[in-house]
Parts: structure tokens; sequence; C-alpha cells
């Protein structure tokens, strides 16, 4: 997922509005240069999700990495072409607030593929179902060397979800759906040593998820 962006217009968002953060320094500091970055998983298609797809050069949106292929899910894909028929009411993640500007770029630059919710990246990354936050929103799952990693997305917005799984935000798209996914993903995990990593967990973002009381909790590392 690639965030909010640069440069983009976010009235409805007015903290998102025409951020101008060092997010291509920080990753070249890192060792990251954006050309050398062969693919892009969008988890799901909200706006603060899809922005790093795309930067301005000379007044343009022009894809952010190159050479990269951008892997869209054609659930959440074609959900949101249905969507731009309706009225943005300002007040929801209506995908006309970022296509243009963070999806159609990367469609036109032919670096866009439409996969499935299930579909493997590689031998050791693939993509699984979490739907509910989102119509095709998936997670991505990574295993290696006998070790295994879970990137949520928006399944866990925060980690007093995983004690409290009945906690939903605004713009969860069926809140009953969101909360059943979140629950059978935690049950999944807990115990198996599985490495969490949250999308939006601020500090230390990743843990290992265990029982208690019936319960869920996230021990932090």
């Amino acid at each position: 997922d690639t965030c909010v962006g640069n440069d983009k217009h976010r009235p409805s968002h007015h903290f998102w509005q025409q951020l101008g953060l060092p997010f291509l320094e920080t990753l070249a500091g890192a060792g990251y240069a954006r050309e050398a970055i062969d693919t892009v998983v969008c988890t799901h298609l909200h706006v603060d999700h899809v922005g790093w797809n795309t930067m301005k050069v000379d007044g343009r949106w022009v894809p952010t990495f190159p050479n990269a292929r951008y892997l869209l899910g054609r659930t959440e894909f074609e959900h949101c072409e249905r969507r731009m028929e309706e009225v943005d009411d300002g007040k929801s993640f209506h995908p006309g607030v970022f296509l243009q500007d963070s999806v159609q770029p990367i469609l036109d630059a032919g670096l866009v593929d439409l996969v499935e919710c299930n579909h493997r990246i590689c031998d050791e990354v693939r993509l699984i179902p979490t739907v509910g936050h989102s119509p095709g929103h998936v997670s991505v799952v990574i295993e290696s060397a006998g070790e295994e990693a879970l990137i949520t997305g928006d399944t866990v917005h925060h980690p007093s979800q995983i004690r409290h799984t009945d906690w939903f935000v605004r713009a969860d798209y069926d809140v009953e759906q969101a909360i059943a996914t979140r629950r059978d993903l935690l049950e999944q995990t807990a115990g198996r040593g599985r490495l969490v990593i949250g999308t939006h967990w601020a500090g230390r973002s990743s843990g290992r998820i265990k029982r208690e009381g019936g319960g869920f909790r996230l021990d932090r590392e």
C-alpha cells in the first residue's frame, strides 16, 4: 500500500491535503530507489492506500515506480468502477477522489495487473481474501525459511481491535463482515507464531497474537 502521497488534492480529508513528505527520500535512504521497486501491492483501493502510486512531475501525474507491476484486486477495482457512477457526498471514500490522479495514470502506462484475492505473487508471498472493510480487501502472507508473517491491511486498523474484535471504523464497507473476517483471521493466527504487521498501527507495528480469556491480545515486538 502506498499511503496518501504528496501534492494530492484531498479537500474532504484536510489532514491529507497537499502533503509534502520525504517518503521517497526515506525509501532511498533505506536502500530502495523507486526505480528498483518491481512489485506494488494494494490491499484495497481506498484513498489513503494508493496515493504514492503516482507522483507529480511537471504538472502531470506519472507512475512513482516506473519499473513495477501494480497488483490491484479485480473485485476491488470493479467495485470502484461501479461506484464512480454514484454522487460523491464528501463523507466517504468515494473513488472519484483518487482514481484520476492515483490509479488512472498507472492504467494508462500499462503497469496494472488485476489479480484474484488468492493470487500468489511468488513462492514466498501470496494474497489471502479478507473482505469486509472493502468488497475485495486482501491481506498479504509472507512465508520463508520456516517463518511466516501477515500484513493486515485494514482488517485490523488499530491494535485495540484485537481485544475488542467488534469495534469497527466508519470506512468499513460491510461492518458485520469486517468483524467476522477479523475474528476469523485472529483465530487462524493466534498461537501459531506468525508475525503480524499492522498497516495503520503507530509505534512498533508488529507482534504476535496470543489467546487470552476467550479472546486475543497482541504481544508487540
